[in-house]
Formats: structure tokens, sequence, C-alpha cells
């Protein structure tokens, strides 16, 4: 196995740990990515992402020569897409990327090659990735083509993409057999076998069990904050029982998977789908709450002190100690208050600067802020003393 080529399709939060991963168990991987800086960082031995001991992986494996990063596919013996699959507006899932990657690789697939797609999408799309290479010109039925959805946690992605079990499911029985065993050189986690729709089905529901159960307690937050009791206490409270675990509330669900997948669903299973549509409804309204909640503390100081409040946001990642912003609640709560005129400073430990605004240093946002709201339970907010905040994360518990 070890002597076939890798071409990975998207180096993104996904595509660089596997490329690098891939590289360092000894195969040849050739990455590929549409954006010339980020090709240009990898092939330095650099990253543009934040990932613990990632940086490392991608530093050995490009001194090795066996990581090289492009715009451009070439001919491989096994085809990773790892390209995003964001939503159209009215939560229509979004396969542009999957299908224009597919595209891409059509010229350089020969007889025998692997296909696979790692990013999470709508059921059906590997079937659609098989209807696209028909029309390129490529003889499927010599080829296995299967999905094998990601299921790492960001901040963990090194460790949990060797030891976590993983799903393999081709369009073929053959393609699953071939798919599994290239997974088993590199997985220490069971590899299962299924078809592609049950594969692809597996990761919606994955994240839209997770919804569901955030949802609850950001439910919970809301009447807890109506009935004037602590919801962290009372939630510590109730899974002192055996059978009940419940989440810790946060200021809605961000990050490409969870806040995006459970659509997916929704999309394709219309009214039947009525509690994951629900769920997603409740964490998008949990943002929307602490908008408002914010809002009317800065009203209260204003009518108290005669002047604007101004309000620290501590952090914009979408989940504690990492840099990505996709689906972000933090992020859209802090462009929403900046928006509504609200005297904003921005705090986020893990980037150094964003295009819409200035990021400032907590320790600096903490003297300037009359009233400082903590969005993302960060390590550095851990423990600070600090006289008017709004906790949203349970970072000061």
């Amino acid at each position: 196995m070890l002597n076939r080529k890798i071409c990975v399709i998207g180096l993104g939060y996904i595509g660089l740990p596997t490329a690098a991963l891939l590289a360092n168990r000894g195969y040849t991987v050739h990455g590929v990515d549409v954006v010339q800086n980020t090709v240009d960082t990898i092939n330095q031995g650099k990253v543009h992402i934040v990932e613990p001991e990632l940086d490392t992986f991608v530093h050995a494996a490009v001194n090795s020569g066996r990581l090289v990063a492009s715009l451009k596919p070439c001919v491989a013996d096994v085809f990773i897409i790892a390209v995003p699959t964001p939503f159209h507006e009215g939560f229509v899932p979004n396969i542009d990327y999957v299908m224009s990657a597919t595209k891409e690789i059509a010229l350089f697939i020969k007889a025998g090659d692997i296909v696979i797609l790692e990013s999470t999408s709508p059921i059906g799309t590997t079937d659609k990735m098989r209807e696209v290479l028909d029309k390129e010109g490529v003889d499927t039925s010599k080829i296995y083509i299967a999905h094998c959805p990601e299921r790492v946690l960001p901040g963990h992605i090194m460790r949990e993409l060797v030891e976590n079990d993983r799903i393999v499911g081709g369009v073929t029985p053959e393609a699953t057999e071939q798919t599994v065993e290239f997974y088993k050189t590199f997985v220490e986690g069971e590899v299962l076998s299924t078809d592609a729709k049950t594969a692809e089905m597996a990761k919606l529901t994955e994240n839209s069990f997770r919804d569901v159960n955030i949802a609850f307690a950001n439910e919970l937050s809301i009447l807890c904050d109506k009935f004037d009791i602590d919801v962290r206490k009372l939630i510590e409270l109730t899974n002192r029982h055996p059978r009940v675990d419940v989440l810790q509330p946060g200021a809605g669900v961000g990050g490409h998977c969870i806040a995006v997948d459970p659509w997916f669903i929704v999309h394709a299973g219309g009214k039947d789908a009525k509690i994951i549509r629900t769920a997603r409804e409740v964490n998008t309204y949990k943002t929307e709450w602490v908008i408002e909640k914010i809002k009317n503390a800065a009203l209260k100081f204003e009518h108290k002190n005669n002047r604007r409040a101004k309000v620290a946001c501590m952090g914009l990642a979408f989940k504690p100690n990492i840099d990505d912003l996709r689906e972000s609640p933090a992020l859209h709560i802090t462009k929403r208050l900046i928006g509504d005129g609200l005297d904003i400073v921005a705090v986020e430990p893990n980037i150094t600067s964003h295009k819409e605004f200035n990021i400032i240093e907590y320790k600096e946002a903490l003297e300037r802020a009359d009233i400082v709201a903590f969005l993302v339970a960060h390590k550095e907010f851990k423990d600070l003393s600090v006289e008017t905040e709004l906790d949203f994360c349970g970072v000061l518990t």
C-alpha cells in the first residue's frame, strides 16, 4: 500500500492534517488547494491554521519530500476529496466544491484508482460524484469510489485521525473493500464497512444528535434565566442521576459540522425532520437571545452612567482554544453588536487580526471594558476576576 501515491484535494482543517499524517506514515502525498498563499505556506513546511501538533507533522512531511502542495492535481493511486460543503441561502446544501473537485481529478484517474469523499455531504453526493466522473469520460466500473466521513474534534485532530473508528461506504461492495484496506494502513480504530448512502447519513446523524442535545441545554439556559436559576448548578445536580448527562449551554452552535449538517437532513427529509429542525432553530435562537442580553445590559449601563458602555466580546472562535471561525456564534454576535452601533472591543487569543474589526489583547480589553461578555471558554479567560460580566459559556464557573 505505501507505494501508492495520494492526492488530497483541499488543504484545510481536514485535508492538511490528513495529508501530513499520510506523508509521515510513508506515503507520497500531493496536496491541492485553490489558494496560492496556502500552497506556498505549506511548501515552506509551515501551517496556515491552528491545530495542536499539526505544525510538527507538516514540517516533517515537507522536509522529508513526501508532501508537496500545488494548485493542480496530478496522477495518483488514491484521491481524497476534503473540500467545504456549506449551504446556499435558505439552508439548501451546496456541493459545488465537491463536484468541481471531482471534475478536476477526472483527467488524472486511471483504472484501479480509489476515489474517496471525506467531506461531510448530503445523502447521495457520492453517487453524484460517480455520475460526474462518468460524464467526464472516466470508466467508473474500473475504479473504486467511496465515502469516508471525517469524525475528528478540532483541537485533537492529529490524534483522532488515527484513533477514531472510521465508517467506509462504497458505491459498490468492491469499492468499500478496497477503501477499507487503505484506511487500515493508518487508522488504529476499527474501520467499519457499509454502503455510501449509509456512510453519508451516519455522519449527518452524529452531528444532528449533538445538535439536539446542545439545543436542550441551550433552551434550559434560557428557561433558567427566566426562573432566576443558576443553569450550570442545575445541570451539575441533574447529572448526578446515573442515566442523565445534560450538556453545557453556550452562545449557540458553530463550526462547519454541527451548525451545518443537520440542515442537510432537514432539506432532504422535509416535514418528517421535526426534532432535527427544531433543534437547529433553538440553537440559532440562543445566539439571538445572547445578543439581546448584551444589548439590554449596555442600555442599562448607559441609563445609569449617562454614557455608552464599552463591551468586550471575549472569544470569536466557534469553540474553545482553536482559531476556527466557521459558523461561529461568537463571531456573529460580535458583528451584530457592532452593526447595531454598540461600542465593542473584540478579543480572540488564537488569531492576530480580522478583516472587519480590530482584535485586542484580552488584558487590555478587561481594562477598557465596562461590560465583559464571555462568548467562548478559551483557556486564557479561566479564573479571571471581572466586576461586570456576562458569562454565556461557563468559563468563570
